[in-house]
């Protein structure tokens, strides 16, 4: 290998080991960022539920909130994998006191009972306690959402708002409905909203720290051995 070879592989070493440091900062970043996420979402599932907000950011995923109104009859099937298995979750418009309408996540049913009238919504003004989620817009992993087929992926807000022709002012959120103390076993099942972030940003930052590591111990050869080719 010529002298130029092996000082161009002395640079590209030391280029490697700088983005591996880089890549094991961010790592640790994101880290920091994940973690403050967690402490977020554990403070806002345990907190005591508040009224509808005006406005939403990020920040108010799984905000428990406690809202009043009548289910309006009709309602939009989204295909859901959940602990019990296969199934659909039914979403239902609630519409509030003052003319906002928010769909409500009223839980999980299997095929079987699938038709409306195995799980229809109370009538009357009902009380529901739940998270805050944000739409999932577009559909599935490899699946779009096909309204006019009734095939849903996703809880888009928009769209199913769209599909059920709601009037008036539609919160561009929806509520998954809290578990259900007086009829835990009820269907729809509630309560089964999955919180669970994974958080393996310190594996990945000791492992670019170590590619890091192994990149500067090359260039340290590599730069003792062209020392030791000048100079003998």
């Amino acid at each position: 290998m010529g002298r130029a070879a092996r000082i161009t592989l002395i640079v590209a070493a030391a280029l490697a080991s700088l983005g591996f440091l880089a890549l094991a900062v961010w790592q640790v970043q994101r880290l920091g960022w994940k973690e403050d996420l967690i402490a977020r979402v554990e403070r806002q599932v345990h907190a005591d539920p508040v009224g509808p907000p005006a406005r939403i950011s990020k920040g108010d995923e799984y905000r428990r909130l406690r809202l009043r109104g009548h289910f309006e009859p009709r309602e939009v099937l989204v295909q859901a994998t959940t602990e019990l298995g296969g199934g659909y979750w039914v979403l239902v418009p609630l519409r509030l006191d003052d003319g906002t309408t928010v769909l409500v996540n009223r839980g999980f049913v299997p095929p079987e009972r699938r038709a409306p009238e195995q799980h229809a919504a109370p009538t009357g003004l009902v009380e529901i306690i739940g998270l805050l989620r944000l739409t999932e817009t577009g559909g599935g992993p490899l699946r779009k959402n096909v309204p006019s087929e009734g095939r849903w992926y996703s809880r888009d807000v928009a769209s199913i708002a769209a599909q059920l022709k709601l009037s008036g002012p539609v919160a561009r959120y929806f509520v998954d409905e809290a578990a259900d103390p007086v009829q835990p076993l009820r269907y729809p099942r509630p309560g089964l909203t999955v919180i669970r972030f994974a958080n393996n940003h310190a594996v990945y930052a000791a492992t670019w720290l170590a590619l890091a590591a192994m990149a500067a111990a090359a260039v340290f050869y590599l730069v003792r051995e062209e020392r030791r080719r000048v100079l003998s």
